[in-house]
C-alpha cells in the first residue's frame, strides 16, 4: 500500500495480471457458472457436443464479464480520479457496508449457538 503522497506504479500489464489472478482464484464465479450453465446445454439432438457447448458458453460468459468489468472499471477510474471527495465517500461507504454485513453475520451466528 503506498504511503501518503506516493503514487502506485502504473504498469498496466502487471495490474491486469494481478486482477486476472485474483478473479481466477475466486470460487464464486465458478460456482455461479456451474449452477447456471446446465440449463442452457442441449444433451440430445443435432446440436454441438456438450463439451463444445460448454466451451462456447464459457467463452461467451468471459467476454461479457470482460466488457462489463472493463467498462465499470474505466468509468470508475475517470469519475473517481476527477473527484477525490467522491472517491473517499465511496471508500468509506464500502467499508461501512462491509462492517455492517460482518456485524449482521456475527449476530446471526451467535443467535444460532
Amino acid at each position: 500500500m503506498p504511503g501518503a503522497g506516493e503514487t502506485p506504479a502504473a504498469d498496466g500489464s502487471r495490474v491486469f495480471l494481478r486482477g486476472a489472478a485474483i478473479s481466477g482464484l475466486n470460487p464464486k464465479g465458478l460456482l455461479l457458472y456451474l449452477s447456471v450453465l446446465p440449463q442452457f446445454l442441449t444433451l440430445h439432438g443435432e446440436r454441438l457436443p456438450v463439451p463444445v457447448q460448454t466451451g462456447v458458453l464459457g467463452v461467451l460468459h468471459m467476454a461479457c464479464c470482460a466488457v462489463v468489468y472493463l467498462t465499470v472499471g474505466l468509468l470508475a477510474r475517470v469519475l473517481l480520479s476527477a473527484r477525490p471527495t467522491a472517491a473517499r465517500a465511496v471508500t468509506r461507504t464500502s467499508g461501512a457496508a462491509m462492517l455492517g454485513i460482518g456485524a449482521l453475520l456475527l449476530v446471526e451466528r451467535l443467535a444460532t449457538l
